[in-house]
C-alpha cells in the first residue's frame, strides 16, 4: 500500500506542477497581450471577446438572478416600510379630519347667532412680499400695500399660520415689515402651558431668543408660544412657535411661520378701543335731575 501510494504521488505531482506552469503561463500571456497597444492586437482581443465572452452568459445567469431576486426584495421591503408610514399617516389624518368637522360646526353654530359683530382685531389686509430687503444685519422685507390701503405703524403680521413680524414704516403703496428675527425686534409671548411670561428677542438667526423668563424649570421643549398681548403692540394669543434649545443649552422659538417662502402677508388690523370715562354709565343710567315740589318723606321729616 505504501508503495502504490508513493508511486502515484510521484505520478501526479510532476503532472499537478505542469498543469499549474501552464496556467501561470497562459495567465501572463493574457495579461502581456491584453496590455500591447498595437492595432493588431487590438483586433486579436476584439475578436477573441466576440467569440468567447458571450458563450459564457450562461454562466453570469445565476448571479444576475440573485442579484435582481435582492434587488426586488429591497424594493418590496421599501414599499412595505412606506405602506406602513402610509397608514400611520391616514390614522393622523382622520383624528385630525374628526377634530376639523367638529369645530366646523361650532363654528356654524356661533355664525347663527343674530347680530354677531366681529371684533375689528380679527380683521386683515393682505399684501404681497415685493422684495426681500434683509442682509445679515437687517431681517425685514416690503409689501405692496401702504397708508392707502389703511395700514399703520406698528400692525402684526402673518403668513397665516404664524406671526412673522410687525409694520415700521409706511409709504403710500408701500409698508415695510420688521421680522421676528431682527436684532431689534422684541415682543412679549406666553409659553403654554406653562402660562410663563418672557420677551422674544430677534439676534438675526432663524430662531429668536427667549429673555426674561421667571421660572425656566417649568418650560419644556416644544411648548407652544403666543403673543401675549401685554402693552397692546400685538393682539393675544397670535401662534409664533415652539421651544427649542440651542446647543449651547439657550432656549430660542422655532418660528411656526415659513420664512423660506413669504409671499403673501395679512396684516391685522389692531386699532385702540375707545375708552370709557365713566364706568357707572354703563351699569345705570344717568337721571336728569328732579325738578318741582320735594318729595313727601322729605316734608315728614321736616315737620
Amino acid at each position: 500500500m505504501a508503495t502504490e501510494k508513493s508511486a502515484s504521488e510521484l505520478y501526479f505531482r510532476p503532472v499537478r506542477r505542469l498543469l499549474v506552469g501552464l496556467t501561470l503561463a497562459v495567465l501572463v500571456g493574457i495579461f502581456i497581450l491584453w496590455r500591447i497597444d498595437s492595432p493588431r492586437v487590438e483586433r486579436l482581443r476584439a475578436d477573441i471577446t466576440d467569440r468567447f465572452v458571450p458563450n459564457f452568459d450562461w454562466m453570469m445567469a445565476p448571479a444576475t438572478g440573485a442579484a435582481n431576486i435582492a434587488s426586488d426584495f429591497q424594493s418590496y421591503q421599501k414599499i412595505y416600510e412606506q405602506n406602513q408610514e402610509l397608514r400611520r399617516e391616514l390614522q393622523q389624518m382622520k383624528a385630525w379630519r374628526e377634530a376639523a368637522l367638529q369645530l366646523e360646526q361650532e363654528n356654524a353654530r356661533l355664525l347663527d347667532l343674530n347680530n354677531l359683530r366681529l371684533d375689528p382685531k380679527l380683521t386683515h389686509v393682505t399684501g404681497v412680499v415685493m422684495a426681500d430687503s434683509g442682509s445679515p444685519f437687517r431681517q425685514s422685507v416690503l409689501l405692496n400695500v401702504g397708508s392707502r390701503d389703511g395700514i399703520i405703524d406698528g400692525w402684526a403680521t402673518m403668513d397665516g399660520i404664524g406671526l412673522v413680524g410687525r409694520i415700521s414704516g409706511v409709504g403710500r403703496n408701500t409698508s415695510r415689515v420688521i421680522l421676528l428675527t431682527d436684532s431689534h425686534s422684541r415682543i412679549p409671548v406666553t409659553i403654554q402651558p406653562s402660562g410663563q411670561r418672557a420677551i422674544l428677542a430677534g439676534d438675526n438667526a432663524a430662531t429668536p431668543l427667549v429673555e426674561f423668563l421667571e421660572s425656566p424649570d417649568l418650560v419644556r421643549a416644544g411648548d407652544r408660544v403666543v403673543s401675549s398681548g401685554d402693552g397692546g403692540i400685538f393682539p393675544a394669543d397670535l401662534l409664533v412657535g415652539q421651544v427649542a434649545f440651542d446647543p449651547d443649552g439657550r432656549m430660542r422659538v422655532r418660528l411656526a411661520a415659513d420664512y423660506e417662502r413669504l409671499k403673501f402677508l395679512r396684516i391685522l388690523r389692531s386699532r385702540p378701543r375707545e375708552p370709557i370715562q365713566d364706568p357707572g354709565s354703563l351699569l345705570l343710567p344717568v337721571l336728569p335731575p328732579v325738578s318741582g315740589p320735594q318729595p313727601l318723606t322729605e316734608e315728614l321729616a321736616d315737620g
